[in-house]
């Protein structure tokens, strides 16, 4: 067989030919020698794995083979393990794999191979028009200097929204007359919450015993968009280094919409995600990725012989009343290995232009729950004529988040040396510290405790205060 770098400069004479004739660049892979093959790691699992299989098929059986590329396609397991295996890899460590040419990746993990030399740059890559058919948002979070470097290359993202248990909340809904629009600030999600307790505590002879209705997939997402929203972003990063802006009182507000209510018990988080929490009934709703809703319940399992049907139901994202339309932007790019055969590199880039495209594009997000990329493609007009095989509730999902995104700001923090350790502080500080206290309350009251006695040590300005000097001083060891 022909090694790799004799199947690229055949590749590169071929385009050379194409360019020389006015043609574009297409070959039968069927007369050609052995195709150039590019290595692609993801963290996919699941429905949006198979699909992005499936359509990395169809590129091998179609433009690819015209081209003479072929895509290898590689889950590595999470998002945490797919990082771990990168940087292996890129710190040359005993038994790591080679570096694969393209692998998912967050802004700061891709920052970090950055600094490391190993990210390509494919601005040059894109022509004027062909970046203007991308959201101008997600090409700017791979542009990590400011001048128009593509770095990450988006794919499919996601924002979050409100999944509910529509069947569970009807029934409260009917008794109490607590409506969806309760739910469109987060104030009115906290306030929402305090009834649903005490509706279902009250369904019991015992004292304290309410049920939680809400819970959160991702705390630093609500801490850095809540921050945002209230116009006072914790991270502001350029060209690499970040200045902290902690303030207090808008850190005291963020507090008291989630520590407070989950020290209270109208909040919770028991298993690894929300989802899990809505399919035990632990919780009815919660706050999380539109990727995550293939992974939302159809049934409550309350014990192994005892569950019933649930249905969906899909709002936006709760915002602060008085705060600013910002909505979270997230979802990993796809990022290039740096390398010096340009081969390589067009070849990568044609397999990410083809999967942009609209049809292939929305072909992954309508079964995946991701938004697509281009402006095209972000409308729901667009996506269901694309699609015939749409669900009802994929259907809902997209609706709402695609007008989340068309009508609003779209807001994701800038990378930055160490962000990813920074982001972990403001992921488990304030979740973990919520658990752990809130257990204890429980304890009291298993006790005999009243729950204002249970929780006033957890309630003080004090409590607060301490909180509040640990994060900043953690916080502040990232400042550039």
């Amino acid at each position: 067989m022909l090694s790799q770098k004799h199947s690229a400069c055949i590749l590169t004479a071929v385009l050379l030919l194409a360019s020389a004739s006015g043609c574009s660049v297409k070959t039968d892979n069927t007369a050609s020698a052995d195709p150039l093959t590019i290595t692609v790691w993801t963290y996919y699992n699941g429905d949006q794995l198979e699909l992005f299989n499936k359509l990395v098929s169809e590129f091998n059986d179609t433009t690819g083979r015209s081209l003479g590329i072929t895509v290898e396609s590689s889950s590595q397991g999470t998002v945490n393990d797919l990082e771990t295996n990168v940087l292996a890899s890129a710190n040359g460590e005993v038994g790591a794999s080679d570096m694969p040419n393209i692998f998912s990746a967050y802004a700061d993990t891709a920052y970090t191979l950055d600094q490391m030399g190993l990210v390509m740059d494919l601005s040059d890559y894109f022509t004027k028009e062909e970046r203007l058919a991308y959201i101008d948002n997600y090409l700017d979070e791979g542009d990590f200097s400011g001048d128009g470097n593509i770095k990450i290359f988006p794919v499919a993202k996601s924002t979050e929204l409100l999944f509910l248990n529509d069947t569970d909340w009807r029934a409260f809904s009917d008794a109490t007359g607590a409506s969806y629009e309760d739910l469109s600030t987060i104030e009115g999600l906290v306030s929402t919450a305090e009834t649903y307790y005490n509706w279902t505590d009250e369904q019991t002879p015992e004292k304290n015993d309410g049920r939680a209705l809400f819970g959160r997939d991702a705390m630093a997402n609500y801490l850095l968009l809540g921050a945002k929203q209230l116009g006072s972003p914790i991270f502001n990063t350029e060209n690499g280094k970040m200045s902290l802006n902690f303030d207090k009182e808008v850190m005291r507000k963020l507090w008291d919409n989630y520590y407070v209510p989950y020290i209270k018990g109208y909040f919770s988080a028991s298993g690894r995600f929300r989802s899990d929490d809505i399919k035990t009934g632990n919780i009815i709703g919660y706050v999380g990725s539109t990727s995550s809703a293939t992974f939302f319940p159809t049934q409550v399992s309350l014990t192994d012989s005892e569950s019933y049907d649930i249905a969906l139901k899909v709002l936006p994202c709760p915002k602060f009343a008085d705060g600013e339309n910002y909505v979270v932007q997230q979802g990993a790019g796809l990022v290039v290995t740096k390398t010096e055969d340009d081969a390589t590199v067009k070849a990568c880039v044609e397999f990410l232009k083809w999967f942009t495209t609209p049809e292939h594009n929305i072909s992954f997000c309508a079964g995946s729950g991701y938004l697509p990329v281009t402006k095209e493609a972000n409308n729901m007009d667009t996506i269901r004529k694309s699609t015939a095989s749409l669900s009802a509730s994929m259907d809902s999902i997209l609706t709402v988040a695609v007008d989340s995104v068309n009508s609003n700001q779209m807001y994701t923090t800038k990378a930055f040396d160490r962000g990813n350790d920074a982001r972990q502080i403001l992921s488990y500080g304030l979740s973990d510290l919520a658990a752990a206290d809130r257990q204890t309350v429980e304890e009291r009251l298993s006790g005999g405790q009243s729950l204002e006695d249970a929780a006033a040590e957890f309630l003080s300005d004090d409590y607060f205060e301490a909180w509040y000097q640990d994060t900043l001083k953690q916080l502040q060891a990232f400042e550039g």
